[in-house]
């Protein structure tokens, strides 16, 4: 049930509300604002099925997906059929690269499926490593807010006319687990798909003390797709964190 094997096939279909090109058109600004000079090669952390990477690509950047999914990054490599995008199928809080990057993004909430306690440690080590000096480290992640009154130990289900799935919640000691029945149409019968992961919240003051720690000022935290501060009902909020040297 953990694998993301059978679910990289719908992932793309469940992620349809996804606007890709509103997100990189605020990551550009982003760079603007907060970039003496403009990246080149980026290096997008839990790239999945690749769709940061195609419209950042297609926009002239040069890119690299990584992501521990063997099964997104097949989908990945499909959608990116002429495109010069590296991707590598590695852990993000383990990856290795031949040189350094530019700018990191973290999109979509991956850096709240890890859950461990030195997860995220790991990962903010090893993005300072790669990070060329002030470069930008881009990521959301998901609000207490919307682990508390959205997620919760809430169910939700959805139908269209290939997919219907059950989506259930538990949230308790700031993680939640989630667990997903898929029923997809598969010619005149349906497939189940299971799949469950976990996610964990992370507040503002931890992010702050491992910025901190790895040598990288704050330079923004903003409500989603904006240049607010959060609202007290956000979900998603942005960090903007730079390497000092």
């Amino acid at each position: 049930m953990n694998s993301y094997g059978e679910f990289a096939l719908v992932y793309d279909k469940l992620t349809l509300d996804v606007d890709y090109a509103a997100r990189c058109d605020y990551i550009e600004e982003i760079f603007a604002r907060h970039n003496a000079k403009k990246p080149e090669l980026i290096a997008d952390l839990a790239c999945g099925t690749g769709s940061i990477c195609v419209e950042l690509d297609e926009r002239g950047y040069d890119m690299i997906g990584i992501d521990l999914s063997a099964d997104m990054l097949n989908v990945a490599a499909e959608k990116s059929v002429g495109r010069d995008i590296l991707y590598i199928n590695q852990n993000i809080c383990g990856f290795e690269l031949y040189g350094t990057v530019d700018a990191a993004l973290c999109l979509l909430d991956s850096i709240n499926h890890l859950t461990e306690d030195d997860d995220l440690d790991k990962l903010f080590s090893l993005v300072k490593n790669y990070l060329n000096p002030e470069g930008l480290f881009v990521f959301d992640v998901n609000t207490k807010f919307k682990f508390e009154e959205i997620l919760s130990d809430n169910i939700y289900t959805y139908e269209d006319d290939n997919i219907f799935y059950v989506w259930e919640n538990n949230y308790e000691d700031e993680i939640c687990d989630i667990y997903v029945n898929f029923f997809v149409k598969d010619g005149e019968h349906y497939k189940r798909i299971e799949q469950a992961h976990a996610e964990r919240y992370y507040s503002a003051d931890v992010l702050r003390a491992l910025a901190q720690k790895y040598g990288f000022s704050v330079e923004g935290v903003y409500g989603e797709l904006t240049f607010d501060a959060p609202a007290h009902d956000c979900q998603r909020e942005f960090w903007v964190i730079k390497k000092k040297d």
